[in-house]
């Protein structure tokens, strides 16, 4: 047992060997001479012996008992977190982000109020005709806050219909006539949760680099305040589109492109194969970007709805408003994943989803991520037309290799 009990300490250059109960051995470095043991406990507890000297060593001490050292607790483990789908993208969140309520914003289009803010944080964007054949934005936000988003511009009943889908809170700048009465008697959370700038103007606010009335912003946070403030309470909902994952790579084509114009302004998607996403480009900004956070705009679905629109008579003829037949049905054009095929879309009622079909009647699934939706007129001033790209062959020669950001 004393192998047990013994260390080897180095004093300098003499190294001692110590077993409990005496000194068993001196070990003399630098050519046989003794070096002296100076400042060690262990040392100073011997008696040093000289060659050739008759003195016998007396007993020597015990070592002090080295304390163990203490032992580190080992951390505790950190959970991992629990993370369930979103609503309105598949995409994985946290549970609370999951149940924040959605948030529908309108934003301008027209030249001078671009680039906007907010497209990327936006699960869905819809756009569609506003005045005449000028289009206009409604960014709903849900899973995701976004820091800025504007410019803010005036409602439409057929965008109140959509935003009802998801009882949202429902940000804008007036409105047409039609849309002003829908809110007044059905924006208590009946349809949505109307939250007028005229009548909550400290939750937007006019920034000096823009002329009116293309400088009407706010933020995610300031909305969210307001929705707290007017019921539009978080809580659980049901997803009502299908989504899947991403298709791999090697399923996805290389190139693509959907074209959809409107009397006034024309949208470009160009197919991404690596990102497996639709970089978005309109008139006067080939790549549009996203004011808020710099980088392209690129969502992973687009849709393309066909539908019936008309003159709005609400007394006002110069306005050249419109007004649609937004519950029903009529011709669809679906991408993801790179493919683009033709169907139909469905809209039982007000409040009820807008949901898109293949041409066999089953409901289309979508790619987990963001949605574009395109809403035209069906008229000869608007037209949508698709290329889709070729799916690469494994090991043929000359096979394209994955595109880069268009």
């Amino acid at each position: 047992m004393a192998d047990a009990f013994t260390r080897k300490v180095t004093i300098g250059v003499v190294a001692v060997a110590v077993v409990a109960g005496g000194l068993i051995g001196l070990a003399v470095a630098n050519g046989g001479s003794t070096a002296k043991p100076t400042g060690s406990p262990i040392a100073q507890a011997s008696t040093a012996v000289t060659p050739g000297s008759t003195d016998t060593p007396g007993p020597t001490s015990s070592p002090t008992a080295t304390a163990s050292p203490t032992p580190t607790p080992s951390p505790t483990p950190v959970p991992t977190p629990v993370l369930v789908p979103a609503p309105m993208t598949g995409e994985l969140v946290t549970p609370a982000a999951a149940a924040r309520h959605p948030i529908a914003v309108m934003v301008d289009d027209l030249g001078p109020a671009r680039p906007q803010s907010g497209f990327n944080s936006a699960s869905v964007v819809w756009q569609a005709p506003a005045e005449g054949g000028i289009p206009r934005y409604m960014m709903i936000f849900q899973d995701q806050i976004p820091v800025s988003i504007g410019p803010i511009r005036s409602s439409r009943y057929y965008y109140i219909a959509w935003a009802a889908e998801w009882k949202a809170l429902y940000a804008h700048v007036g409105g047409s006539p039609q849309a002003m009465a829908t809110l007044k008697a059905q924006g208590a959370g009946q349809l949505v949760y109307n939250a007028d700038e005229f009548r909550w103007g400290g939750y937007f606010h006019r920034i000096s680099q823009r002329n009116a009335p293309h400088n009407m912003y706010t933020e995610g946070k300031r909305l969210r305040t307001l929705a707290r403030r007017i019921g539009a309470t978080d809580g659980p909902m049901e997803a009502v589109w299908k989504f899947a994952a991403d298709a791999p790579l090697d399923q996805r084509p290389k190139g693509g492109t959907i074209l959809v114009k409107y009397p006034d302004n024309n949208v470009k998607y160009a197919y991404d194969r690596t990102t497996n996403t639709y970089y978005r480009g309109v008139s006067g900004e080939v790549k549009q970007v996203d004011a808020a956070t710099g980088e392209r705009v690129h969502p992973k679905n687009v849709v393309v709805m066909i539908m019936k629109f008309g003159p709005l008579n609400d007394g006002h003829p110069n306005k050249h408003r419109l007004e649609a037949q937004v519950v029903g049905q009529g011709k669809a054009f679906i991408a993801t994943n790179g493919h683009t095929i033709a169907g139909t879309w469905r809209k039982k009622s007000m409040t009820a989803p807008t949901l898109f079909y293949d041409a066999n009647g089953h409901q289309v699934t979508l790619t987990v991520g963001q949605t574009f939706v395109q809403v035209i007129a069906d008229s000869s001033n608007y037209s949508v037309s698709y290329t889709d790209g070729v799916v690469p062959v494994p090991g043929a020669s000359g096979s394209p290799t994955p595109s880069a950001t268009p």
